[in-house]
């Protein structure tokens, strides 16, 4: 399963989303459809790092972040927003870049951009839900050795859960995901 589908295939977490926000869904769903490839463009620049895959697979073996999808109802807890708001900060580094995507996101979702910043820590957490139970379920770890283009052991399965049709962007993924729900 890929990133996008993981997320946005998943009505209880636009529920969530929407009921912990105030949102109608189809506008959590448009926040989430517009926050999804900044996020998942982070999370693979910050794998390409030094020491930035290994993190990475140390944070999905050690966390418990596929509770966020497997129990949606989590994302409300102030732990998710703290657990959320971490992630954020290790894959962007600034609070800066988190506000910028927002209001990219902002304006070409049309939902607030103070109701996508407060979105973005869940955007955070149920992506590294999905890696994990990637991870969990095997679909990470049976080729987590295996060396990708550049030398990265598990990077060419990170890029692939997060790249659908291998393009190098996540983003048209994204899109073309949403039209099958909309």
């Amino acid at each position: 399963m890929k990133l996008a589908e993981a997320i946005l295939g998943n009505p209880e977490l636009i529920g969530q989303v929407a009921q912990g926000l105030g949102l109608g869904r189809r506008d959590a769903h448009a926040g989430l459809e517009a926050l999804l490839p900044g996020v998942a463009r982070g999370l693979h620049r910050n794998a390409e790092r030094p020491g930035g895959l290994e993190s990475l697979l140390g944070a999905l073996r050690s966390g418990r972040h596929d509770r966020y999808l497997d129990q949606p109802e989590t994302l409300s807890e102030p732990s998710a927003r703290v657990d959320g708001n971490a992630i954020l900060g290790h894959i962007f580094g600034s609070k800066d870049v988190s506000r910028n995507l927002a209001g990219r996101a902002a304006q070409s979702s049309g939902v607030d951009g103070e109701v996508l910043k407060k979105m973005l820590p869940m955007v955070a957490a149920m992506a590294m839900g999905a890696l994990s139970k990637q991870q969990r379920d095997g679909d990470l770890a049976e080729r987590e050795a295996r060396p990708a283009p550049g030398g990265l052991p598990g990077l060419d399965v990170l890029g692939s859960f997060l790249d659908a049709d291998g393009d190098g962007s996540v983003m048209d993924d994204v899109l073309g995901l949403a039209k099958k729900f909309f």
